[in-house]
């Protein structure tokens, strides 16, 4: 069984809580992660504060975790590649079992593979996982610097922000033949006046 680092800003001791089923402990921290919380399009960055507050609640299998996590992510518009940001609000509630709980439960098959259990180990429990599940849910599926963006243009890749009236003349290439054509006759025409 591994041990938990009490000095990890992520690991909260049950101590002050106490074992008797009603006993409640709120707790409010700013934390940093030492890895990015998200995806590759926008996250919260290595480092960057993340609000907690944290209701920590005995029951008679364990310590019930209720809260709310805050955050800013940083990362890319998906339509003009323009840095973003958005601020993540997420809440969790998660059962740390006792070990002497959990233990029976796997005992009498109450829990099966997929399910994540987490427990508490020495009075502390660790909410690294919970909280990234928290976070990454609230993440923007696909972000954008602002609702309207025009994006880039798809010939040329030139910010439609900048010049929304920014067009190429496209010709369909079954006429390039066509409009060669036309043009070299342009050219030769003697009829053509000239100044």
């Amino acid at each position: 069984m591994n041990h938990l680092d009490p000095r990890s800003p992520t690991v909260f001791s049950t101590l002050e809580l106490g074992r008797r089923p009603g006993s409640m402990v709120q707790i409010s921290r700013e934390i940093e992660l030492s890895e990015p919380v998200g995806t590759d399009v926008i996250a919260v960055p290595a480092g960057a504060p993340i609000d907690v507050e944290l209701r920590l609640e005995s029951v008679l299998e364990g310590v019930l975790a209720t809260g709310s996590v805050h955050a800013t992510a940083l990362g890319t518009c998906v339509r003009c590649l323009d840095p973003v940001s958005a601020e993540i609000d997420g809440t969790f509630q998660e059962l740390f079992a006792y070990p002497e709980r959990a233990a029976r439960g796997r005992k009498v098959g109450a829990t099966d593979d997929e399910t994540q259990e987490y427990e508490v180990r020495d009075d502390l429990i660790d909410l690294e996982p919970v909280l990234v599940d928290a976070v990454v849910p609230a993440l923007p599926f696909q972000p954008v610097c602002r609702d309207d963006c025009p994006g880039l243009c798809s010939q040329c890749g030139f910010h439609l922000a900048q010049d929304p009236s920014h067009a190429h003349e496209l010709l369909d290439p079954r006429w390039s033949a066509l409009a060669q054509l036309a043009g070299d006759a342009d050219a030769a025409d003697p009829t053509e006046k000239r100044n």
